[in-house]
């Protein structure tokens, strides 16, 4: 005799060499852990059970989501095609009394040596010509709301000797299935999130600017990414009357789809301004009464914002800072590196009444401002150190002043100091290059 044995009783099983047993349930492990589909796996383990146990028929019940005297009848041996109970529950059949009800709701293991099932008994179609039974309660938040019922033609079949280990190991796999359901749950829950997330990020990526701006003068560059499907990072170009150019860097506190809402608000309000501002206060300040009024009040988010007003013709850039990071200033006669600095007042969204104030700094050809969010400055490494503004400048000092190359570099210098690992936060990055 071998434990592939089909017809083997339970105690032919446990009197076989513990080599044998081993290596059957070694075998049976290996298979069922390369399982992913619930279904399958219980296939696989009722085959395998069968070769231990050697029954005649097998029938699984559920009290799941229902009140005594009810249950319903997830799979059987008897049926010509097996249904996918997790999916397909409302399909199959429920039943009130009779046996089955009475062990289910009894929540103990029960073994039948002479079966004799009444007339009319529900059970009596699933275990016709049976003689003995075992039925093993399957816990679930301390009650057996699932159990799992085999039946023999031979009478006194099942040994009560080995009745608990089989209950010990029938309820393990009813735990692990249980969790190979719930994780297959949650990942058809994470795909509809992420496909809609997904539409969240193209929606973000429709309201930034398609091309970059021809403004007269510039050659300008730009790179915007999110450290998730959707963010807060935000840039925008605003064509002026008088042929002055409005350019809004802005970043909102948080991740994800709260900031990329946030943001998108941001960038509702800035187009919705009545005319042209004439100065960057104006247009700060606009933003921050509405977010203030109906959007951030009391909820603890803001949005930084950087906001400047170029003039082509005097190479001159009027600004208003909201909490940003300044822009550096890299001039192209001796590579020197300034900031725009002055002009320093509260993030947007957190007092309406703020006013924002303006500064102004003339560029000469040659000369490049670099406009960024925090997520390239508060990058870190594995010690935890931050980018930082210094390592910023220096990585700016390095290369010339062409638009591209700037940030080029300073993206490859982020990823390198922080380990090429995933960005945690958006990282938006914008450079203009005074040409004449």
């Amino acid at each position: 005799m071998t434990i592939a044995n089909a017809d083997m009783t339970s105690t032919e099983f446990f009197s076989a060499h513990w080599e044998d047993r081993l290596k059957f349930v070694i075998g049976m492990m290996r298979e069922l852990s390369r399982q992913t589909n619930p279904q399958i796996l219980v296939d696989l383990y009722a085959s395998r059970m069968k070769k231990i146990v050697g029954y005649d028929v097998s029938v699984s019940l559920s009290r799941r989501d229902l009140i005594q005297p009810y249950y319903r009848v997830t799979r059987s041996s008897t049926w010509r095609e097996s249904s996918n109970p997790w999916i397909d529950s409302k399909h199959l059949p429920v039943h009130q009394g009779g046996m089955f009800e009475e062990m289910i709701y009894k929540e103990e293991p029960t073994i039948i040596d002479d079966l004799q099932i009444p007339p009319g008994d529900p059970a009596a179609e699933y275990f016709q010509g049976m003689r003995s039974l075992f039925a093993i309660p399957l816990f679930d938040q301390g009650k057996s709301l699932n159990m799992v019922i085999t039946g023999s033609r031979q009478p006194n079949y099942y040994s009560r000797e080995h009745s608990p280990e089989f209950t010990w190991l029938s309820n393990l796999f009813g735990r692990v299935t249980h969790n190979l359901v719930l994780t297959e749950q949650l990942q058809r829950a994470y795909d509809v999130v992420d496909r809609e997330l997904k539409v969240v990020a193209d929606i973000q990526h429709s309201l930034l600017p398609e091309t970059l701006p021809n403004i007269p003068g510039l050659q300008l560059a730009a790179h915007y990414a999110t450290s998730q499907r959707a963010g807060g990072d935000y840039y925008d170009f605003f064509p002026l009357s008088d042929g002055r150019w409005g350019i809004l860097i802005a970043d909102v506190s948080g991740h994800g789809t709260p900031a990329a809402v946030l943001m998108a608000v941001t960038h509702s309000i800035a187009h919705s301004y009545p005319g042209h501002p004439t100065r960057p206060g104006q247009m700060l300040s606009f933003i921050n009464r509405h977010l203030a009024a109906r959007y951030t009040n009391g909820n603890g988010t803001f949005v930084t914002a950087f906001y400047g007003m170029y003039d082509p013709v005097s190479r001159r850039i009027d600004y208003a800072c909201a909490g940003h990071g300044p822009p550096r200033i890299k001039r192209g006669t001796d590579g020197s590196l300034h900031s725009l600095d002055e002009a320093r007042n509260l993030p947007l969204g957190i007092d309406a009444d703020e006013e924002y104030q303006d500064q102004s700094a003339v560029l000469n050809p040659g000369d490049a401002v670099i406009f960024y969010t925090d997520g390239i400055t508060e990058t870190r490494n594995a010690a935890g150190e931050l980018f930082g503004v210094q390592r910023l400048d220096e990585v700016l000092t390095s290369c010339g002043c062409d638009a591209q190359v700037l940030i080029d570099k300073t993206l490859a210098a982020v990823d390198a100091f922080g380990g090429y690992l995933p960005a945690t936060d958006d990282r938006t990055i914008l450079a203009a290059r005074v040409l004449r």
